[in-house]
């Protein structure tokens, strides 16, 4: 796999990653108890960017994790059984967005349990400082790892196959991407767009960002499925 086909790898699994919208939710959750309790506009800002750098470092720590792992296992001679393995769990996984991801009823309800989403929802209600928001997107993170963990674990893969100058990069560049979503709405916010204009376009989307997250994920599993076990026997022959 050369160095181009493995950022573009990379690259579609962590937009895959941005496009789930626990992270999201959270942080809609946070910016909103935020300004019922008439916090100021600079201190809101200051936890929603302590939630967001704490959504990337625990993203960042989980990659870096698996990598790390995965390379202790396979160095850089990665089992067609594992790619066999990934591939059907990137397709799994995109099936069950298709099916399970949003709950069948009005809003941005997802499919996290009630009590763990109350759990959230009261936590975000009770942060009050930079510290907290941080470690609120720790948690954010870890809770949405039922479906995040296949475009880690693919990408994982495939930074560990990378020379090792290279590495790094690709680890940042997952990083970055997958907070592509969460900075956006920072930044809105920032230049003063209100929550509730963000809130309704996510509820008018919501089925489309279902599709295009589930069906992206079936096309990653397939990519990489060509690139790896299909290239592999093209060689053989």
């Amino acid at each position: 796999m050369d160095i181009y086909t493995s950022f573009a790898i990379i690259t579609l699994a962590a937009l895959v990653h941005a496009s789930f919208q626990l992270s999201v939710s959270v942080l809609t959750l946070l910016r909103s108890h935020a300004i019922g309790s008439k916090k100021s506009h600079t201190r809101t800002l200051r936890l929603t960017f302590g939630y967001v750098t704490g959504v990337g470092v625990m993203t960042l720590l989980i990659l870096t994790f698996a990598a790390t792992v995965l390379q202790r296992f396979f160095a850089t001679d990665v089992p067609a059984l594992i790619w066999a393995i990934t591939c059907g769990l990137l397709v799994g996984v995109g099936f069950a967005v298709w099916i399970f991801y949003y709950r069948g009823e009005k809003g941005t309800s997802i499919w996290l349990p009630r009590s763990f989403a109350r759990h959230l929802s009261d936590r975000s209600k009770a942060t009050k400082d930079s510290a907290e928001a941080f470690s609120l997107g720790l948690t954010s993170v870890i809770a949405e790892l039922v479906f995040t963990a296949a475009p880690v674990l693919v990408s994982a893969l495939v930074i560990i196959q990378m020379p090792a100058e290279w590495q790094p990069l690709g680890v940042a560049v997952y990083a970055a991407i997958s907070l592509i979503t969460l900075f956006s709405i920072w930044v809105a916010v920032s230049a003063g767009h209100r929550m509730s204009e963000i809130q309704k376009w996510r509820e008018n989307n919501k089925r489309f960002l279902q599709f295009a997250s589930g069906s992206a994920l079936a096309i990653l599993g397939v990519f990489v499925y060509v690139c790896t076990l299909m290239s592999e026997m093209a060689g053989i022959a």
